[in-house]
């Protein structure tokens, strides 16, 4: 059964303007490496309509860079064998984009749980609730902060879809965020 988290018009249609980006297994250090060098090629070619205002450029590639690193380096940390695609397009006033994986039923069930808790709420609230509770129990993982900070800081939107594999054992992901943009 399709599960989402997130508000439903979040989910988008990519569409003949979309750039599509996939990733592929490999030693850990690369893809810890290519998640970087994969985002901030996406910021360099997105914020390109923003170079008349340096301002506008560096904030705009900045944001973008920042989203699409977050959202690709979850993928990389707690994917399970396969390819990571990374779809984008920047509309007159957001940029949207999908991270696809696939992970574990055990991650997914852990990940949903996780997005029960930060999914509801003032994200500004949750974020600072988050930080205490990491500062008390700094062996706290999967805390969500780099999700909570996206919303809270950044302003972006977030929903996940979770599509159960048809092995039983996998769970497909979905990760959509709008980020507003406009020019300052």
């Amino acid at each position: 059964m399709t599960t989402l988290y997130g508000s439903k018009d979040i989910v988008i249609g990519m569409d003949e303007r979309v750039s599509r980006v996939r990733l592929f297994d490999g030693p850990l250090d690369l893809r810890w490496h290519h998640c970087a060098t994969t985002s901030d090629f996406i910021a360099d070619i997105f914020a390109l309509p923003f170079r008349t205002s340096r301002n506008d450029y560096r904030e705009v590639r900045h944001n973008i860079g920042y989203l699409v690193n977050e959202l690709i380096e979850n993928a990389v940390k707690f994917h399970e064998p396969g390819e990571i695609r990374v779809e984008a397009v920047m509309d007159t006033d957001a940029f949207k984009v999908k991270v696809s994986n696939v992970v574990s039923s055990d991650t997914a069930t852990s990940f949903q749980a996780l997005l029960a808790e930060i999914t509801v709420g003032d994200p500004g609230d949750l974020l600072i609730e988050r930080i205490e509770a990491n500062a008390a129990d700094p062996e706290t993982s999967g805390s969500g902060l780099g999700l909570l900070t996206l919303m809270n800081d950044y302003g972006a939107r977030l929903a996940w879809i979770f599509n159960p594999a048809e092995d039983g054992t996998h769970v497909h992901i979905g990760t959509f965020a709008t980020l507003p943009v406009t020019q300052l």
